[in-house]
């Protein structure tokens, strides 16, 4: 393949866990994957462990939780001068245990920083790359996680996500407001509220520019990886027992390695092909686990608060 025929994705934290093992994948599928990560040593070390053949993958430097860093991620992208035809908002921070909110630079909690403003930042701006690529199935895919949504069993363990009136959002997120709902600083619902805003915003780019534009918009739940870095910042106890109950217990718990083929799946597979859909699959407990097209959150599916979400963001990652 000439570098012209070769589709191009960008993943964010591809240097592991479910980006590590979706940019093998995709590189496996015949795609180039620029893999967008904060630390490229380790980024190179994790694609040569898995074999990821040199001429399949780039690595650029960005850091989510800064938005002057996902610009000039952008900008180093441009000067490759390859066409965008997927991006895979994949990468995520979880910090259950910090006891005060950390700030990104601009002075945003930074968990919501990483997880949304710098993935909506990226959408945004990128949107404009993908809609002059000449490939004919373009796609943009944001991660999910079943603990957005207080209707499914995963969801249900509190703190529950609760953006209330975005009243967080609304007054600028500068300290001493570190949620989105204005209240009191929450270390795992910050991580929560952050991943219904990612639904929101495939939502709204789903509804803002589909028919425009014919790019697919998609999220997608691919399991339980029990064993993800995600969990790095947990107890140890809880690293070593949660993959055994998930194996064990609850029958829910997918490898990396298969969540990353699920990932792929919607990023490359003309099955997939369905904008505004949140792909999961199948009840984990039960034999079958066929992909489906699963109801979102009633928060995640409320288009007022989705607009309301879109517009402060905009503000707020200065795009407004």
């Amino acid at each position: 393949m000439t570098q012209q025929q070769t589709p191009t994705v960008v993943i964010t934290g591809a240097s592991s866990g479910v980006g590590l093992y979706s940019a093998k994948a995709l590189a496996k599928r015949g795609w180039h994957v620029v893999m967008a990560c904060r630390d490229l040593t380790k980024a190179e070390n994790a694609a040569q462990s898995l074999n990821i053949p040199k001429e399949n993958y780039t690595l650029l430097h960005i850091d989510l939780g800064s938005l002057d860093s996902v610009r000039q991620f952008i900008s180093s992208f441009r000067s490759l001068n390859r066409s965008l035809d997927a991006l895979l908002c994949n990468a995520a921070i979880y910090m259950p245990l910090i006891k005060e909110p950390l700030r990104s630079p601009e002075g945003y909690e930074l968990t919501v920083t990483t997880n949304h403003l710098g993935h909506f930042l990226m959408c945004n701006i990128m949107l404009e790359d993908m809609k002059r690529s000449p490939y004919p199935d373009r796609r943009m895919v944001i991660l999910g996680t079943v603990t957005h949504n207080p209707d499914e069993l995963g969801g249900k363990i509190p703190p529950r996500p609760d953006l209330g009136q975005l009243d967080g959002f609304a007054e600028g997120f500068q300290a001493p407001i570190s949620m989105i709902d204005g209240k009191k600083f929450e270390p795992v619902k910050a991580y929560k509220d952050s991943k219904v805003c990612n639904v929101l915003t495939m939502r709204e780019l789903h509804r803002r520019y589909h028919e425009s534009t014919g790019i697919t918009f998609t999220s997608l739940y691919p399991g339980c990886v029990a064993d993800t870095p995600l969990f790095r910042n947990h107890y140890p106890l809880f690293q070593k027992l949660f993959p055994l109950f998930q194996k064990n217990i609850t029958g829910g718990y997918v490898s990396q390695e298969l969540a990353g083929e699920r990932v792929a799946d919607v990023v490359a597979d003309p099955e997939y092909k369905q904008s505004g859909a949140y792909w999961s699959w199948g009840n984990r407990q039960k034999k079958n686990r066929q992909s489906f097209v699963q109801k979102v959150s009633p928060q995640a599916r409320d288009d007022e608060k989705g607009e309301k979400m879109w517009d402060l963001s905009l503000k707020l990652v200065g795009l407004a």
